[in-house]
This record gives C-alpha cells, structure tokens and sequence, in this order.
C-alpha cells in the first residue's frame, strides 16, 4: 500500500470521529483512545473507504487496445480519455476505424436533411461506475472525405424496455 497524504487525513478523520463516538460510552480518555487506534484500520477499510468508492465515480484510465474495446464493450470508457487527448484516432480512414472499432452502433441523425448521417458514427463506452450514475457514456466520431476530423464523448439518459413514462 502506498501511504499518500490523502490516506493519513481520512485515518485522522476515521480516528477522532471514532474517537468522539466512543467517548460517549465511556468517559475514560485512555480506553476510548486505545480502542479507537485499535479499531481505525478496521473502520477504514470495511466501512469509510467502500462508502468512499461508493459515492465516487473514479475509474481506470488505460490505452486504446482495439482487442478490449471490440471484447468488453462495457468497459470502453476506461480507454476514450486517453485516446481523445492524444488524438489516436484523428486522421484515420473509415476502414481503419472499422478494423480498429468495429461497425458503428448507430448514426447520428440530421435533421436538417430527415436522414442518417453516414458521416457521424456513435459508440456506447459503457456505464462509469457510481452509485448516482443515470447516465450512459458515448462517443461521436466525426468524419469528413473519408478520415476522422473529431471525436466527441457525451452522455445519454439511461432507459429501460420495462420504465413507463
């Protein structure tokens, strides 16, 4: 484990806020002290640091792989940061994109000309884990004769077949 100022701080916080609880039970200052000591690594680890990656959306950031992205579908947000910063994909043809991606799951919509626009193709990334997440993430690549100019990420409401509205 890699011992981070961030970690010594939520101890610290673990420690006093267990420190005040039991001191309510018992008023000896020594016990209440020893026992929390005692209990702090335990409350850190079953209890603050799950509740922690609970409410928090962090994720790992790794490299394009073209085999991940086409094998796990749903874990394709942990690649799009780095691939839209360093530009990956900018400048590659349509039939790259195909080989690298695979076949667009959709295409935008113009509404202008009331058709699919084969120039904007769309890619669901997947779900970022967290407890409050409502929405899904995806990604736009932009085309234009035939080579990637942008890629957009955005999100989408999450919907299911059996929700009335």
């Amino acid at each position: 484990m890699i011992i981070t100022p961030l970690l010594v701080i939520f101890l610290i916080v673990v420690f006093v806020l267990l420190f005040l609880f039991l001191n309510t039970v018992d008023k000896r200052k020594w016990l209440s002290a020893l026992i929390s000591l005692v209990l702090t690594p335990f409350v850190f680890f079953y209890m603050f640091y799950p509740f922690i990656n609970i409410i928090s959306n962090y994720h790992h950031q790794k490299y394009f792989n073209s085999d991940a992205w086409i094998e796990n579908p749903a874990l394709r947000y942990e690649m799009i940061d780095n691939t839209v910063k360093s530009d990956t994909l900018i400048g590659v043809s349509k039939e790259k994109i195909t080989t690298l991606l695979g076949n667009e799951e959709w295409l935008t919509w113009d509404d202008a000309k009331k058709v699919h626009d084969t120039n904007k193709w769309n890619y669901g990334l997947g779900i970022e884990p967290g407890a409050f997440t409502d929405e899904r993430e995806c990604l736009e690549i932009t085309f234009q004769n035939d080579t990637v100019v942008a890629l957009k990420t955005y999100q989408e409401d999450i919907t299911f077949e059996n929700e009335k509205e």
